[in-house]
């Protein structure tokens, strides 16, 4: 039932030149990222893991999997810098800006103190760690920002974040994609995943929440 739903725009797509439908898609795969990385409701993770999933199933996926990596890793880079220096920009002026007082609002307290902590620690790499924890990326560069780190020095421990990001999430496609014998079937499962990795610290942090107010 499922498979015969799909048909037509499984048919749709096989009807699409195979190098024009790469043309089309990294493209939008880099401006979803970096709009993803700069505007937060976009689930980047998952359209890298779903990214991954179609280039599995191809013929020679090698090659579509190197440029899912290479335009992923770009994509949140360019999101990453941006929002960074949007935030500098608006500590570094009187009236603030929106861009930092929206970081503000999507780092709660406790978050953004074990961020400090983290960043006073470990320096930079706490960067690579926050891009790979659901919730973590936006509280460390808070931190970063309150720290006044300078946009060079983001920068040198961003680029690896973002790589490691990359390669993780595009991982969880190709193993979707080894799972099951349908493009869609991995896709629904890489998509699935990546939103309950960032839904589970939202529920948790409720959680914590009531059972504090019931003390």
């Amino acid at each position: 039932m499922i498979d015969e739903a799909f048909a037509p725009l499984s048919a749709a797509a096989e009807a699409v030149p195979l190098d024009t439908q790469r043309v089309i898609a990294y493209p939008t795969l880099f401006v979803l990222i970096a709009f993803g990385s700069l505007v937060p409701v976009v689930p980047t993770g998952a359209l890298v893991s779903s990214a991954a999933v179609v280039a599995f199933h191809q013929g020679t996926p090698v090659v579509p999997l190197f440029f899912i990596f290479a335009v992923a890793s770009a994509g949140a880079f360019a999101g990453d810098v941006s929002l960074y220096s949007l935030g500098r920009r608006g500590l570094d002026s009187d009236g603030g800006s929106k861009w930092l007082e929206r970081l503000r609002q999507k780092a709660p307290p406790d978050r953004l103190e074990k961020a400090r902590r983290g960043l006073e620690r470990h320096g930079v790499a706490v960067l690579v760690v926050s891009r790979l924890v659901p919730a973590g990326r936006i509280p460390v560069m808070l931190a970063c920002l309150l720290a006044r780190m300078r946009t060079r020095t983001f920068v040198r421990g961003n680029l690896p974040a973002c790589l490691a990001w990359a390669a993780t999430y595009q991982l969880v496609g190709v193993a979707g994609g080894s799972l099951f014998p349908q493009p869609w079937e991995g896709v629904a499962a890489a998509v699935g995943l990546a939103l309950l990795a960032s839904l589970v610290p939202v529920v948790w942090r409720r959680l914590r929440n009531l059972r504090v107010r019931d003390a």
